[in-house]
């Protein structure tokens, strides 16, 4: 198998993946005497001609439904890009991308970096289209047993 044919085979789209390529640029920051490298997430590759470190998978999960439907709701959708917290002097390791705010907050709080960009209309289109093949996912929240949180009365 030829190198071109292993790279093809690993960048695809289908109804629930989609290989996506992100752009980052380096900004050098300096406040003092200290330098640091800051990450800007400039825009997205819908299709990618290469597989590079770049290169990551967008994943839709029939659980997150309600999530992208909020998403695709706002003023500005947005994809939310995770990366493994690094020194500033390594190129950035990409954990996942993501259409889901909830999935993003999850990272937020450990030592990751979690950057955001608008998602483009295609990526928009194809959300709704996979919420349209599987249904809108609604809350269902169980009725409470008669009595539960009320006092004994004893």
């Amino acid at each position: 198998m030829s190198k071109q044919q292993s790279v093809t085979a690993k960048l695809h789209k289908d109804q629930a993946l989609w290989s996506i390529e992100c752009k980052l640029v380096a900004h050098e920051i300096a406040t003092g005497l200290w330098t640091t490298t800051q990450w800007q997430l400039t825009h997205f590759d819908l299709q990618p001609s290469e597989l590079n470190s770049f290169v990551s998978i967008l994943q839709l999960h029939r659980d997150e439904r309600t999530d992208y439907r909020f998403n695709l709701s706002s003023n500005q959708p947005k994809l939310f890009l995770i990366l493994d917290d690094m020194d500033s002097n390594e190129q950035p390791i990409i954990v996942t991308l993501t259409a889901s705010q909830s999935v993003a907050s999850q990272y937020m709080d450990g030592d990751y970096l979690v950057l955001s960009n608008d998602m483009p209309l295609a990526v928009q289109a194809w959300i709704e289209a996979f919420i349209g093949r599987h249904g809108e996912l609604l809350d269902q929240r169980r009725k409470k047993r008669k009595g539960a949180g009320r006092a004994s009365g004893n």
